[in-house]
């Protein structure tokens, strides 16, 4: 049987997130202190200034959080993983559990994509309850170019981004077309959109100046396209993972095609993820039948 590792990204931040891991993991979270600058334990415990929910701040907490949960699940005699998958922010956290880069390298790929993704305003929506070919005809007939696909998370979930009021104005006829929820998310960017494009492009030269990229122990699907990251494309595929959607069911089916009894695990207290993972078996048994 198959081993999945799933990490989570953006969204699941909470104030009091890694309250158990900080003093298991002294050292690392020391080094993630050092490399920030600022207290990451009072940031994810107390969240003083109220900046948890900011991207240049929640991106490098859920990074440092998910792997502190990694090691934590290492240690609890967890069977290694076969495959490892992030959703978004939570791919540098399968990249890093594989050995492709070490902590602090992704902490500081974390930072400064975070820094480059959090100048652009707008926002992202869930859509539930409505397949993709009826959302794209919901679309045409709303009349929304300024809005554009993010992530395609399950077959009835996926993910708008764009403007602010171009999401609000578009939130009612998505109901009327369908929608059984349309759910504001907590980022605070049109992620995963041509939006993101000129951040991508700045973060490519970030991606550039890390001086080797490991093979990972393991597979590491991609976001961007659904397949197992290379070396020789890494940079490229970081890099346009900020401005093309996440092909996550798409990512779930391949594993799944592999092994349909592949057994999931979510590091970390998010659920979101095996949730997903639920759907889209639901979604092929009533397929083959």
């Amino acid at each position: 049987m198959t081993n999945a590792l799933l990490f989570p990204g953006q969204g699941t931040q909470h104030i009091g997130m890694g309250k158990d891991l900080f003093a298991a993991f002294p050292d690392l979270t020391e080094l993630a202190e050092e490399t920030l600058g600022y207290s990451l334990r009072r940031l994810c415990l107390e969240d003083p200034n109220s900046v948890l929910g900011h991207t240049r701040f929640t991106q490098p907490a859920v990074y440092t959080v998910n792997a502190l949960a990694y090691r934590r699940h290492v240690l609890d005699g967890a069977a290694r993983a076969d495959v490892l998958l992030g959703h978004s922010l939570g791919e540098y956290n399968a990249l890093e559990a594989a050995g492709v880069f070490d902590f602090a390298t992704g902490l500081r790929l974390v930072a400064e994509r975070a820094r480059l993704m959090d100048a652009t305003p707008g926002g992202m929506v869930a859509v539930s309850g409505i397949d993709t070919d009826r959302l794209a005809e919901a679309l045409r007939l709303i009349g929304t170019p300024s809005l554009h696909v993010a992530a395609l998370n399950t077959p009835h979930q996926t993910v708008l981004a764009g403007p602010e009021e171009a999401l609000s104005q578009a939130t009612p006829r998505l109901h009327d077309a369908g929608a059984r929820a349309v759910t504001p998310l907590r980022v605070s960017g049109p992620f995963h959109t041509p939006y993101m494009s000129q951040a991508a492009e700045e973060f490519a030269a970030t991606l550039m100046t890390v001086p080797h990229w490991h093979d990972p122990a393991a597979p590491v699907i991609a976001n961007h396209t659904a397949q197992p990251h290379g070396a020789p494309r890494i940079v490229t595929d970081l890099t346009r993972q900020i401005d093309r959607p996440v092909l996550w069911a798409r990512s779930i089916d391949r594993i799944l095609d592999a092994d349909p009894d592949t057994a999931f695990t979510e590091v970390g207290d998010s659920t979101t993820l095996l949730s997903f993972v639920r759907q889209i078996r639901r979604r092929r048994l009533t397929a083959r039948h």
